[in-house]
């Protein structure tokens, strides 16, 4: 005669393990990212290098971090490498504050320099302005759906770029019409507290949905 586990409520931890299943939807979002990211860095790193701008440069900084960040999604779900969700937390939170330690870095060394017009950089920033809050707001809706933090940072890290993009655009106007340097500089670090807050709570790891 075997005796029957005790019935009781699992306890949520930490070590949860991930997801066994990539959710269709969520895939979808994080290839068409990866992609994106890929085309986006190497676009705006080409327009920084053509016009010197420096804002272009932080915004491919950005592209890159968003690719690793879409990565680290994916990595949760991949059956050779799997991610407890505690650590997929912690890596996205991890992006997250490396994102704002490269937005002060390079907006603090190029205030006041030179920025000029780029019809390249003016092109990819107005199509990530265009394309990066759909696909924020789709990662949103799948990260409430699954209670998972780092898909919710890595929405945090496409709003951003959406916000940079529309500094960086923003400054290269300013500065062909009156010249003004330093207003992509002041603008890019406007978005720095955004991102500390959203790794503080990521790192933290705000609910557990892994056990339901």
């Amino acid at each position: 005669m075997s005796v029957s586990p005790q019935a009781g409520p699992v306890p949520c931890c930490n070590s949860c393990p991930a997801p066994a299943a990539l959710p269709r939807q969520v895939a979808w979002l994080q290839w068409i990212t990866l992609a994106w990211m890929a085309l986006e860095c190497g676009v705006s790193l080409l327009a920084a290098a053509r016009a010197r701008s420096v804002a272009l440069a932080a915004f491919g900084a950005d592209s890159l971090i968003e690719f690793l960040s879409a990565g680290v999604v994916l990595l949760q779900f991949l059956p050779r490498f799997p991610l407890q969700k505690a650590h997929a937390e912690r890596a996205a939170a991890a992006l997250l504050y490396a994102l704002a330690a490269a937005v002060v870095v390079i907006a603090s060394l190029s205030f006041g320099a030179p920025v000029e017009t780029s019809p390249l950089g003016i092109v990819i920033t107005v199509l990530a302005l265009v394309a990066m809050p759909v696909l924020a707001a789709l990662k949103r809706r799948q990260a409430r759906a699954m209670d998972n933090r780092a898909l919710a940072a890595d929405a945090t890290q496409s709003a951003t770029c959406a916000y940079l993009a529309a500094v960086t655009l923003a400054g290269l106007v300013a500065f062909a019409l009156w010249r003004v340097a330093w207003v992509d500089s002041v603008a890019a670090l406007a978005a720095v507290p955004i991102l500390l807050v959203e790794g503080r709570r990521t790192w933290r790891g705000e609910g557990c949905g892994c056990c339901g």
